[in-house]
């Protein structure tokens, strides 16, 4: 076999894993910003300054929210489920720390603590969490599609064949629902005002791109016989054509139906795309070929799995275009906050009650083909992805709150005081002065340029599986390259995001 034919082997026929060891390892992320933000506060503590140090600064994310990440998924995926509790253990100490060292004059009972906490007023203009979660998607995306190719990323992580769930399945999806969830028809207040086709228009125009990037892949990938997973999206489609063509038809729905009905449309979507794969031969199609030998020929023959998969994804974009629109609806308390965390939480059970019986009743998970149950179950993990991110930044801002005048970047600001006058009951009053040091923070910087991030970890996974034989590496050197690659991209995000530089044209 060619190394070509080898590599393809290598990723080619997997199971995916259990959606147990999914979901928690979508707490190590969560934790790992958590860790990050309680260690600023406890420099803040300790030094009475926060860390301004740009090299520090980058040096610090790098390896608390990163380093984590590489580690969890290559040598230490054996005791996965250990990583998280020992992550939370090591917070659970810091803050500790925190609250047993802060100063005497704050000291205020631990219950009047929590009233006062919950009575905080948060800046209701900006949501952190949706940020990081963008952020932290396209990151996983990042080290995923690198690692895979080396043999310490567990190939039950790796996308599954057909059916099953690996981490790598979850991300395609996340992806979806992370551009959704910030798209222009849930950002513009004023789009219920203006003309629904000039918008229209305007989407068409700002999806190419991501057309030119799709034919830039395939046409990369051609010319030099870059090993595929063709089962994937088939032989001429990619990604970066799914995003664009969901975007395309969902702003088409939307200029046609009520963005606030969404949700209906999703689910009708799916089920009806679920309904016509059980009922017709549509699945022996994607699966097989019109021939059901797996045929190639033709270019819908060719492209089925990317082609067909359209309409899952598009029920997952609809669906999540509702939930942005829910999260954007004024909570300006941490009462207001945690009463939507716990709505959250209910949904996310319902949503994996009703995966349940689709399992058993419709079809299993399967990415290739984005049916119901793959688009129930995104949503679901990516809920619960979410929640984490949000229950994170609350425990922050109680942190924030024992120690006065600490400072966690991409954390919410608090713009007013429990105990404000009156008179100051409007005014936004930043406490932490998170906005000065927004330069020093990794997450703003690959928020600043994360399509230019996802394109740079496209084209240097490409460079080291050109240069490398991945396969065949040996643990110590493949931990060298993936921190190595994965630094690289951040740094020039950093550097990018200091000189307040965003490469976007469009």
């Amino acid at each position: 076999m060619s190394q070509k034919h080898v590599k393809e082997a290598f990723i080619s026929n997997l199971n995916g894993t259990s959606l147990l060891e999914i979901s928690l390892g979508l707490s190590l992320a969560p934790l790992c910003l958590l860790c990050r933000g309680l260690l600023l506060i406890f420099y803040s503590l300790h030094y009475g300054k926060p860390l301004s140090s740009r090299k520090y600064s980058l040096l610090l994310d790098f390896l608390v929210l990163v380093s984590p990440l590489l580690f969890s998924c290559t040598v230490l995926s054996p005791v996965m489920f250990f990583v998280p509790p020992v992550i939370a253990a090591f917070c659970a100490g810091i803050f500790s720390k925190i609250y047993s060292q802060r100063k005497h004059k704050t000291r205020v009972p631990f219950r009047q603590l929590v009233k006062d906490f919950q009575k905080t007023y948060l800046d209701p203009e900006h949501i952190p969490a949706i940020t990081v979660f963008r952020v932290y998607v396209n990151v996983l995306t990042s080290i995923s599609i690198l690692a895979v190719d080396f043999p310490q990323y567990p190939r039950r992580y790796a996308k599954a064949e057909t059916y099953g769930t690996g981490a790598m399945d979850l991300g395609v999806g996340a992806f979806i629902f992370g551009n959704a969830v910030v798209c222009p028809e849930v950002r513009q207040k004023s789009y219920v005002t203006q003309p629904k086709f000039s918008n229209l228009a305007r989407q068409f125009f700002s999806v190419w791109p991501l057309i030119v990037l799709g034919i830039g892949r395939l046409l990369s990938v051609k010319s030099i016989e870059y090993h595929e997973h063709t089962s994937e999206y088939g032989v001429h489609w990619n990604f970066f054509f799914t995003l664009a063509f969901v975007r395309l038809a969902a702003s088409l729905l939307l200029a046609i139906v009520p963005k606030n009905n969404s949700w209906i449309v999703a689910v009708n979507l799916a089920v009806l795309y679920q309904l016509i794969l059980n009922t017709t031969s549509l699945k022996m199609f994607i699966l097989h070929g019109s021939n059901g030998r797996d045929t190639r020929v033709g270019f819908l023959n060719a492209n089925r799995e990317g082609l067909l998969s359209l309409f899952g994804y598009l029920a997952i974009y609809m669906a999540s275009v509702q939930v942005g629109l829910w999260l954007l609806k004024c909570r300006n308390s941490v009462k207001g906050w945690i009463e939507a965390v716990c709505f959250l939480l209910l949904t996310v059970l319902v949503l994996f009650v009703v995966l349940h019986v689709s399992q058993a009743y419709a079809d299993p998970v399967s990415r290739r083909m984005a049916n119901l149950s793959y688009c129930i179950w995104v949503v679901a993990h990516c809920l619960t992805f979410f929640i984490c991110f949000v229950v994170t930044d609350l425990t922050l801002v109680f942190a924030k709150l024992l120690v006065k005048g600490s400072s966690v970047p991409c954390c919410w600001n608090v713009v007013k005081p429990p105990n404000a006058s009156k008179k100051h009951e409007t005014e936004a009053v930043p406490m932490g002065g998170e906005g000065k040091l927004s330069y020093s923070c990794l997450i703003s910087a690959i928020n600043k340029n994360q399509l230019l991030f996802f394109l740079l970890a496209n084209v240097m996974t490409g460079i080291v599986n050109v240069l490398i034989d991945t396969i065949h590496s040996k643990t110590a050197f493949t931990l060298c390259i993936l921190h190595l690659y994965m630094f690289l991209n951040c740094l020039i995000m950093h550097i990018l995001h200091a000189k307040n530089i965003v490469l976007k044209f469009w």
